[in-house]
């Protein structure tokens, strides 16, 4: 079932962004009188191989445009007559040029053609930022309430040199006013980043290796932050039919104490329950005034069965639609700089392109085994930018590679050959091939790690 509902939100995903990046091409195309042959959600082919498997799952046609849902979930396409593209080669542009063909218009008007898709992107990017600050506003923990009682370090936190306590003082010799602001990417993606905490009374500045994004993606710290706010608990709800409703804890009691190890914050009390799996415990909770102790079983899990009440202040900002706005697009722009970033760490070989570069499986467990509407828009949003930014890339096959020569040929007023523009398809398509094996190997890998 986690399996069908990470599945099920990616293609939910990909149809919306695919299907506007192409709208993109599409409505400019029609805009400069272009005629389009096939407008497809997915490929109806096995891409990059326009010759290999071809069918649709439907298709009908309106005008001069058949429109379709190909079976190949890895992107979708607009067939526009005469421009060189994924889904045709030069014997395709054997004819004598038509007025309605995209290589007779003026440049401008192809280079207008060719960033649609981006165009869209971004725009949708945009809108979905500005949509969730609007509908959600904003929440973050302030710092001074995470200070209260100190960090919680993970593995991968104490692997960084953070210990469980710490108190924040500055990021980077910045002053710090949210927990955000240690955890973002804004944070990670800066040149020798470090934290000053306070350690026993005393100053610690704790300098982050190079290769702390790299640990991030190993399997040992998936999906875990390196430091986590460190907060009192009590039992808010019982969960039917687990232990602890069996066992007879109750809605208020505080756990305190696990076989006599104190456990006074959420996180040391999941750290020592999941020593436990499979065994019996004796968990010590306050209930009003007085200590009772508990015989309970701990599942495979490490859990015991309870939805956790958390003692810890959040503040909250909702946000006006004009306030929303600079902000959502501040939010999606940002997308893009921290891409950028990333790269720039990848070349310097702070990064290893191996754990950055994912296929659609990894992007499925991004996505989650939960359906959570926030989290997809936010994903949705982000993954918006991401495409407008990798296809913007000057690979030739991209639309990128096509802005290069298009731009070239504005600047010279020379217009490449066919046969130069087939030959660059060809490399691009060899590219992004390679990439795409690549990706979908690196992931299989990992998920037998």
């Amino acid at each position: 079932m986690d399996a069908l509902v990470m599945a099920a939100q990616l293609i939910a995903g990909l149809s919306i962004l695919v299907g506007i990046h192409e709208f993109g091409h599409f409505a400019a195309a029609k805009i400069f009188k272009i005629r389009v042959n096939k407008f497809y959600l997915f490929f109806d082919f096995l891409f990059p191989f326009p010759n290999l498997l071809k069918f649709s799952i439907f298709k009908f046609k309106k005008g001069d445009t058949e429109y379709g849902l190909g079976w190949f979930p890895m992107g979708g396409y607009v067939d526009i007559a005469g421009m060189i593209d994924e889904s045709k080669g030069a014997d395709d542009l054997e004819s004598v040029p038509q007025p309605w063909e995209f290589r007779t218009k003026p440049a401008w008007q192809r280079l207008i053609v060719m960033m649609g898709g981006i165009i869209m992107n971004v725009i949708t990017g945009i809108v979905i930022f500005i949509g969730m600050n609007y509908h959600n506003g904003e929440t973050y923990i302030p710092i001074e309430e995470v200070n209260k009682y100190g960090v919680y370090a993970s593995k991968l936190g104490e692997k960084i040199g953070i210990r469980t306590g710490d108190k924040i003082i500055n990021a980077n010799g910045e002053k710090v006013t949210r927990y955000s602001d240690i955890t973002d990417g804004d944070f990670f993606f800066a040149d020798d980043n470090y934290l000053t905490v306070l350690r026993d009374g005393k100053e610690v500045k704790v300098v982050f290796p190079k290769e702390t994004i790299d640990w991030m993606s190993d399997k040992e710290f998936e999906n875990m932050r390196y430091v986590y706010p460190r907060y009192p608990f009590k039992v808010k709800r019982l969960l039917e039919g687990y232990p602890a409703e069996q066992a007879g804890l109750k809605e208020g009691d505080e756990p305190i104490a696990i076989n006599g190890v104190d456990v006074p914050y959420f996180f040391e009390f999941t750290e020592e329950l999941s020593k436990y799996k499979e065994k019996e415990v004796t968990l010590s909770v306050k209930r009003g005034d007085q200590i009772v102790d508990l015989k309970l079983a701990v599942n495979e899990n490490g859990k015991v069965g309870f939805e956790p009440q958390f003692n810890i202040k959040f503040e909250s900002h909702p946000y006006t639609l004009e306030e929303a706005i600079p902000v959502g697009t501040k939010q999606a722009f940002n997308v893009i700089i921290l891409q950028i970033k990333g790269f720039a760490k990848i070349f310097k070989g702070e990064v290893s392109a191996s754990k950055s570069i994912q296929s659609p499986i990894g992007m499925a467990k991004i996505y989650g085994s939960v359906w959570d509407w926030n989290r997809f828009w936010t994903l949705t949003g982000l993954l918006s930018m991401v495409l407008a930014f990798m296809n913007f890339l000057p690979i030739p096959a991209l639309d990128g590679g096509h802005v290069v020569f298009l731009t070239y040929e504005m600047i010279t007023r020379k217009k490449p050959s066919e046969k130069v523009l087939m030959v660059a398809q060809q490399i691009g398509m060899l590219l992004l091939l390679s990439i795409m094996i690549f990706a979908f190997g690196n992931d299989i890998f990992k998920l037998f790690q």
